[in-house]
């Protein structure tokens, strides 16, 4: 980090990977549409081995993007982020009362003669983030140990109330407004294995790496030495699992370029809103920017993994609702990091703490 870089100058006090990402992944996302295009059967291969209803390619790459993050995270630190209401009451709020309710709408909305794509995106809807939204945090500087927090409390909530919430707005909801109903088919076991594979897995390897790592070195070498070292993987694999997510779709995304159009603007309506409405809530209540960047991201990211599992258990791999699916991080990839850029110039409308914290530091290892 530069630190003659200017107050004002977000670009100048990141790291040289951190001021390209955006460039990187364009770069994968390009990559991935090439490959899905020009090698005919990649997406064949690529998705005949699943976890969860997932490629194999694409869970390797959450699991690996996920892990650094995860290792970052001070775990002795959390019990101060369960004691603060003002971060998760309105992460509960936002979750599950309105980011729901938020994409029911903006899918009738949008696609009132398209069932099986409005289907797919209030699916997405109900599937809260809990895997990619701790890299965009991090990026944009969010509180880390909030965010594991918050995460964790979007897997009890998804495990709990996901299918109820299917079931409310698929067919109640929509049969008390005189619409049509759908009905969705979907285990609890079913979430709570994507919960713990995706979440549980580098929870749990992040965690038994600082507490080994400290324990036999020290907090000063984990953090200094252990860190920098495993940090960069976080960067692999999200590229990785862009090039692949893209090249699974590659060729359906490149041959039905309406389809794709229309499903992705009510999607970037819902992440335009979501995260602005969210990062002024944390504001109006009083969180610093770390805090309320978390929140933003928590409530605007989607469990695009327990989605896509979902649709294509119960509709087909083939069907309007697993292309919604799909689409989703697809937008949800290029939208976010956009607010990235935004999350670290909105620093300057927050005041700062009085003494910075580690997840405020830009400059990523």
């Amino acid at each position: 980090m530069s630190t003659a870089a200017p107050e004002g100058n977000v670009a100048g006090r990141l790291s040289f990977v951190d001021r390209y990402l955006a460039v990187w992944i364009l770069a994968a996302m390009a990559v991935g549409l090439g490959l899905g295009r020009l090698v005919p059967g990649l997406g064949d291969v690529l998705a005949r081995v699943t976890v969860t209803g997932v490629s194999l390619p694409i869970a390797l790459g959450l699991l690996v993007m996920m892990y650094p993050v995860l290792a970052k995270v001070r775990y002795d630190r959390l019990g101060t982020v369960t004691r603060d209401r003002r971060l998760l009451l309105p992460s509960l709020l936002l979750n599950w009362i309105v980011g729901p309710a938020l994409m029911f709408a903006l899918a009738w909305l949008f696609l009132p003669d398209l069932p099986a794509y409005r289907t797919g995106l209030i699916i997405v809807g109900l599937a809260r983030c809990i895997a990619m939204v701790i890299i965009w945090n991090d990026l944009a500087c969010g509180h880390r140990e909030a965010a594991a927090v918050l995460v964790a409390l979007n897997s009890v909530f998804q495990v709990i109330a996901f299918a109820a919430l299917g079931w409310f707005y698929l067919s109640v909801l929509p049969g008390w407004l005189g619409l049509q109903r759908t009905g969705l088919d979907v285990s609890v076991w079913q979430i709570a294995r994507s919960v713990l594979i995706f979440l549980g897995v580098p929870l749990a390897a992040g965690y038994l790496t600082r507490r080994i790592g400290e324990r036999a070195k020290g907090r000063t070498w984990y953090e200094s030495r252990l860190i920098p070292r495993i940090g960069p993987f976080a960067l692999y694999g999200l590229l990785f699992t862009i090039v692949v997510l893209f090249a699974l779709q590659g060729d359906a995304i490149t041959s039905q370029p309406l389809d794709v159009a229309r499903i992705a603007l009510p999607l970037l309506v819902y992440f335009a809103v979501m995260w602005a409405g969210s990062m002024a809530l944390g504001r109006a209540v009083g969180l610093d920017h770390s805090r309320a960047t978390t929140l933003a991201f928590t409530a605007a990211g989607n469990n695009f993994e327990l989605a896509i599992a979902v649709a294509i258990a119960t509709f087909g791999a083939t069907s309007g609702q697993a292309l919604a699916g799909v689409v989703g991080p697809l937008i949800e990839v290029p939208a976010l990091i956009g607010l990235v850029y935004v999350a670290l110039y909105a620093r300057r409308y927050f005041t700062a703490p009085a003494v910075p914290t580690p997840q405020e530091d830009p400059a990523h290892a």
